[in-house]
Parts: C-alpha cells; structure tokens; sequence
C-alpha cells in the first residue's frame, strides 16, 4: 500500500505525520511524493485561525479529486482541525473517507484495516520509530511534549491538543539517537511551550536538565529551541544555553502583543516589562542570539494607541524575525465571546505597517552580521552550489545563505558571512569543513535501542 500525505500547520504537525508513516509501515504502507500514485492520502489538517481551516479544507477537497484521477482508494483527514470539527466535517465533506481527531491516532491502521486497504500483521519497531517524508533528512523535529495548559483566551490548540503533558527523558533522548542514526545533524525541539517541560512529571527534569540530556547523550551537532515564552527563560536555562554551543543562540518566543491592556484581555503570562527584561537577560547570556516572535494585530479591543505601543515595542527590541497575523476568532475560546470590533481593512492596513516596520529592522539586524564569521549547515546544492543556513536561520521560516561552493547536504562549514540578498537572504563564503563531533558511547547511550514499554501519551499518541 502506498500513502501519500499532506501536512498543514506547525512542525508539531510534521512530527506527527511522520509517525502516522511509521505506524503504517509496520504494516507495508511505503510513503510516495507523488499523491496520483498514492493508494490512500491522509491530510493532517490544521485549526489555528481561520485560514489554516480553509487551506485544510481546500486539501482534503484536492485529495479526494485523485480517486478518479489516480489510483486512491481512500483520503483521510486527520489532525486539529478534525479534532475540533469532526461532525461538521463528515457533513460537509462526504467524499472524505474517514476523519480522525488528534486524539484518535491510534486507530488509523484499525479503520484501514476495517476497510480492507491495510492487512497482514504488524512487523515490531521501535515505539519511537519515525518515517522521513521531506527531502531535507539532516534536519528533524522532535516533540518533548503535547498539550497546553496557558490558557490564552484567543487559542483553541488546548481544546484541540488537550492539557500539557510532558513525554519522559529517556523517551526523548532515545528518539534522539533514533533521528541521529537516521542522518539528523540539526534537530529541532518543539512543544506548546517548551517551558513548561517537566513541570507536570514533577521528577526534577525540566529544559534545562533536558538539553544537558541531548548534549551528553547524542552527537547532533545543531540542537535548536522553537516556541519558548518569555516566563520560562530562567537563570537556569541562560546558563545552559551560554555553556552548551551546540545549542544554538536562538530563541522563538512568542510575544502577540506589547500594550498590558491587550495582553491581559489576550490572557498571556507576559507584561510588556516581563518581556522587555527577559529580552535582555537573554542577551546579555548568550551575546549574538538571534530572536524570533510572533504577534497578533486587530484582537478584540485593540485601539489605534494600543497599536502604536506594539510598533514602538518592536521598534525598541529590534527582534530578528517577526512573524504576524491578524485576529481571527475561534469556537469555543475566550475571545470568541468578545466583540470582534476591529475591521478587517483596519486589522489588514494594521498588519501592513508592522509588516513593513518589521522589514526595515530585519534589514538592519542582518547588516550587522556582515563580517561576521560562523557555522553554517547545508541543505541543498542547486547547480553546483550550496545553499543551507546558519545559525540565526531556522528552517524554513528565516531565510537561506548561498555558499560560493558545492558541499554535500548535511555537511557543517566555518563560513565567512560576505553581504545580505534580498533582505531576509545572505551571501557566504567557505572558511573550512567543521569536523564530525565524535562522542564515545558509553552504557547509557550504546544504540542497541530495544522494544520498549512506553508512557502513557508518549511519542504524541
């Protein structure tokens, strides 16, 4: 059986997808790019606003269209939106097959079982097992945790992810060495909150201890931090990250907003001070680390003053990287019960002039990088020459650096950075090739990797 899949949203949904892949596997499902070859084509949907719901929906619409124009016996949608929508959905869209919520995933194999597309017995694999669908395979995703318990009052992820839970270290650290033995040079961390690690095990591990865990217990040189709020930067976690170089000075902490009468109706954790001093406790740890948020325009009550203290916010912190969207409300949330009262031109024009702002400050950060010399990892190679990325660009959403050389994807090269493309871009040059780290295996990281009893929500399941 072949399995196409088309994955939505964030990297939690990419991890996700991936172990649909390696359930399926232990019954003979083989992953294929090409969904007109695909016998069953599964949509791993995403529900955050509203326009991750229409793209979802316009997915599992294109998918089904391969029952009559290839060989697809059955699409399936999966994932948050399902898990909020499911009735709606089966309603709405009879030509998909089966809807199955995030917290269903466990009878993916049964139902096409059921229905005569999957058979035999399963073959055993490691519960932590993971089949690669993209074409980068140095680069991975690992979830630490699912769940969220913040509560803010314009997110549904809780109602569609549950409460947080934290998967144990020796599970973490074992699917670790799994995506190392599988070619993973940089591996990302992500979670809800990557904070908040640990604090529901209550076993003394928390983020900390658990990036000590990966620098000890793996070789992968790149260990990444994605999504971590401002409140769990903590002295703890400084020292860590300035001690460790192969966690990388980066840092992607969501903000949404700068004035406290919007973050309090917003429900966050974070004061505009709060943000403001972890902001710089972080660099003045960890000098050069590149910073990434996310910010919301056009929430309920949002004035024009409210606005401008965002913008003045952004304009004092000079952040990296701004990712920004306009409100949106959602079923089932707080601040779907508030008037929507600001426009949408007015929420659009807003998101423009911070869009732009942002563009501005992105340009000038990245001028200061010129000169600088530092590592960078390759991704691809087109004509002859490398692309990849350094540090302070994280896949897929921070641009790219091209090289004036040819190096295989996956290799670590001291690079000289020369000037910036196209704002969000840079030209590099090679220094040299970065040695392999070479770690000793010792009993407590020797890769036997046996069948293992597993938690209960291990692995996301």
């Amino acid at each position: 059986m072949k399995v196409g899949f088309i994955t939505l949203g964030c990297d939690k949904n990419t991890v996700d997808t991936e172990r649909y892949l390696g359930e399926l596997s232990e019954y003979g499902g083989e992953y294929t790019a090409s969904l007109d070859q695909a016998d069953v084509i599964i949509v791993n949907t995403c529900g955050f606003i509203d326009a991750a719901k229409k793209e979802s929906i316009d997915a599992m619409i294109e998918a089904a269209r391969y029952k009559t124009d290839g060989s697809c016996q059955a699409v399936i949608g999966v994932g948050c939106m399902v898990e909020r929508h499911k009735a709606e959905l089966i309603e709405a869209l009879p030509e998909v097959d089966l809807f199955l919520g995030a917290s269903e995933t466990g009878r993916l194999a049964q139902e096409l079982g059921d229905r005569g597309i999957l058979g035999g017995d399963p073959v055993a694999l490691h519960p932590g097992v993971r089949m690669y669908t993209g074409d980068l395979p140095h680069v991975r995703y690992l979830k630490i945790s699912e769940g969220c318990d913040h509560g803010c009052a314009f997110c549904a992820i809780p109602l569609m992810r549950g409460k947080h839970r934290s998967f144990a270290r020796d599970e973490v650290i074992r699917e670790a060495q799994l995506l190392e033995l599988q070619g993973a040079k940089e591996i990302n961390l992500v979670a809800q909150d990557l904070a908040h690690y640990g604090r529901d095990i209550r076993d003394g591990v928390r983020l900390p201890e658990l990036l000590e865990s990966l620098v000890a217990e793996t070789s992968v040189p790149w260990i990444r931090m994605l999504y971590l709020y401002s409140t769990g930067i903590t002295p703890r976690l400084l020292e860590v990250v300035a001690r460790e170089s192969r966690i990388l000075p980066y840092l992607d902490m969501p903000m949404q907003h700068a004035s406290d009468a919007v973050l309090a109706r917003m429900r966050r954790p974070e004061r505009k001070r709060t943000i403001r001093d972890r902001v710089a406790r972080f660099r003045e740890a960890v000098p050069g680390v590149a910073i990434r948020t996310t910010c919301i325009v056009g929430f309920p009550g949002e004035t024009e003053s409210d606005f401008d203290e965002l913008m003045e916010f952004l304009e004092e912190t000079q952040f990296d990287r701004v990712g920004a969207f306009t409100y949106s409300p959602q079923e089932g949330t707080r601040a779907a019960e508030m008037e929507d009262d600001v426009p949408d031109p007015v929420k659009r024009e807003r998101l423009e002039r911070l869009t732009e702002l942002q563009r501005s400050i992105t340009a000038e950060k990245y001028e200061s990088r010129i000169g600088t010399r530092t590592q960078l990892i390759v991704d691809r190679v087109n004509d002859g020459v490398a692309v990849g990325r350094l540090p302070w660009q994280a896949d897929d959403v921070d641009g790219i650096t091209y090289l004036d050389e040819g190096h295989a994807p996956g290799t670590l090269l001291d690079v000289a950075v020369e000037e910036v493309v196209d704002d969000y871009d840079f030209n590099a040059s090679v220094v040299g090739v970065i040695s392999p780290i070479v770690k000793p295996v010792t009993a407590a990281r020797r890769r036997t990797l046996p069948i293992a009893s597993i938690t209960v929500g291990s692995y996301g399941r």
